[in-house]
């Protein structure tokens, strides 16, 4: 039996905030539905020429206060980047807060403004390690 990957849906609630966040990441809107009728937008957003590999922001336009919780939890989206060094200070000079610093060379973890938890890893091996990275304590959850 065949299965594809389609996306992972996450629920925000500040469409453009988190989709600025995901383009500091540097994906790309490559869909977007708004539906009139439910009061709600899908927002597809993908690394470049990765248009299999997407996020779909979900987002109600009157909130989301009243829908049913079915205690669904979510783990994490995980990318690999070709330098976690450049990015992870590309995102802190973006305001993100590096939750789980890259002291490794290896792994990182960020937080959407929605508080979903995004994983970077380096593109095969890991960079050696340095600082200010190396001695970097984790901040909040991750």
């Amino acid at each position: 039996m065949k299965i594809n990957y389609l996306h992972t849906m996450v629920r925000v609630k500040d469409l453009e905030k988190s989709k600025a966040f995901y383009e500091l990441l540097g994906l790309e809107e490559t869909r977007r539905i708004d539906n009139e009728g439910g009061r709600f937008s899908l927002v597809f957003m993908s690394p470049p020429g990765q248009e299999n590999a997407a996020v779909e922001m979900t987002y109600n336009w009157d909130g989301d206060e009243g829908l049913p919780s079915d205690s669904r939890h979510f783990g994490h989206l995980a990318y690999a980047v070709e330098n976690i060094y450049e990015m992870c200070q590309h995102l802190m000079d973006n305001g993100v807060t590096i939750n789980r610093p890259p002291r490794d060379g290896h792994m990182a973890f960020v937080r959407s403004p929605d508080n979903v938890s995004v994983e970077l890893l380096q593109m095969g091996e890991a960079l050696p390690r340095q600082e200010p990275w190396a001695s970097m304590e984790n901040t909040g959850h991750w």
